[in-house]
């Protein structure tokens, strides 16, 4: 599973960053990014910057993307 979050949707609102901030975060400008281990994904973020989301964070991402405000969170599940 991948996933990424369209910045133009994003209402800052962090729920996303509450629910599983393993894969989430808040960045300075106020919106959100999708990250992995070691990098965040905003240069420039949107469906350019996907993260792979690790098996055990799969049920946690799924909630965020059904929980956000904006519906900015999209999830691509891997054939």
């Amino acid at each position: 599973m991948k996933v990424w979050i369209d910045q133009d949707l994003c209402t800052g609102d962090g729920l996303c960053e509450e629910i599983c901030p393993s894969v989430f975060t808040l960045q300075d400008d106020g919106l959100a990014y999708v990250k992995d281990e070691t990098t965040v994904f905003n240069s420039p973020g949107g469906a350019q910057q996907m993260a792979l989301v690790p098996s055990s964070k799969e049920s946690e991402v799924i909630e965020a993307s059904e929980e956000c405000p904006g519906e900015c969170i999209f999830v691509e599940m891997e054939a």
